[in-house]
């Protein structure tokens, strides 16, 4: 009987899809990167997502964000993309959280009921920590890599941590897990050497900050980034095709 994953099943078969219906994945951030990785998730008929970010929409994301419309600004993002996943898909399960995501937040979540885990954070403690914590519980981990001042959608690459080059995010976390003695971890990023934002004080988020209220400012960003409606999107949904490749067991997870 045809229903709305009959196309997706055509290609993962029906066991894939039914190993991706029975799949809990958390997603830790939901802004350009993330926010595309959950829709191809849902889309693609996972029976489960937890959604982790505790920002609300923000003028400033209408240029690259999913969940970002005249509509949504002011709104917490969780809550909006819960109601738009429902509104794909009404069977998936979904929880929210809206936690800033840090190592003193990291005993909130319990890894172990996770599939698969998502790093679509922009913080190096938090990205380790979740690593450090996916390894813990044996759960597989993808982690976005610098997508910010980048230009160019088709340098972005698959690889182990230890394969990446060019990249500045991936060589700190290269350096970082290289200490910790942690190996194995997938992620994408680009060879595209960043952009350097341009200087002009008339656009800067750290002169004329328009974050709405109860958030945490991007002004204690060290830098805020340039970004695209392009580029941002391309690294979720490269994600999200590793993830229910994975999930479906079309494709091995790199080790």
């Amino acid at each position: 009987m045809l229903n709305q994953f009959s196309r997706t099943e055509l290609l993962l078969g029906k066991e894939g899809v039914e190993k991706l219906s029975k799949s809990r994945v958390a997603v830790f951030g939901i802004g350009g990167v993330g926010a595309y990785a959950v829709e191809a998730l849902v889309r693609s008929g996972l029976g489960a997502i937890d959604i982790i970010d505790d920002d609300k929409v923000c003028i400033t994301n209408l240029n690259r964000q999913l969940y970002a419309t005249r509509k949504t600004v002011d709104k917490y993002k969780v809550d909006v993309a819960k109601e738009r996943i429902l509104d794909i898909n009404p069977n998936c399960i979904v929880n929210t959280y809206k936690t800033f995501y840090t190592p003193q937040t990291e005993n909130e979540f319990d890894f172990s009921q996770y599939d698969y885990v998502i790093d679509a954070i922009d913080t190096v403690v938090g990205k380790l920590s979740l690593i450090e914590k996916s390894k813990s519980a044996n759960v597989p981990i993808i982690c976005a890599m610098g997508a910010g001042n980048k230009l160019d959608p088709t340098r972005f690459e698959v690889a182990d941590i230890s394969k990446t080059s060019v990249c500045p995010l991936a060589k700190v976390i290269r350096q970082e897990l290289r200490k910790r003695r942690i190996k194995g971890v997938k992620v994408v990023y680009s060879k595209e050497i960043p952009i350097k934002p341009k200087e002009d004080m008339s656009i800067s988020c750290k002169y004329d900050c328009v974050c709405p209220p109860g958030t945490r400012k991007c002004t204690v960003k060290h830098q805020i980034p340039g970004s695209t409606a392009f580029v941002p999107p391309v690294v979720g949904l490269i994600i999200a095709g590793e993830v229910v490749k994975d999930l479906a067991g079309i494709g091995k997870i790199k080790d």
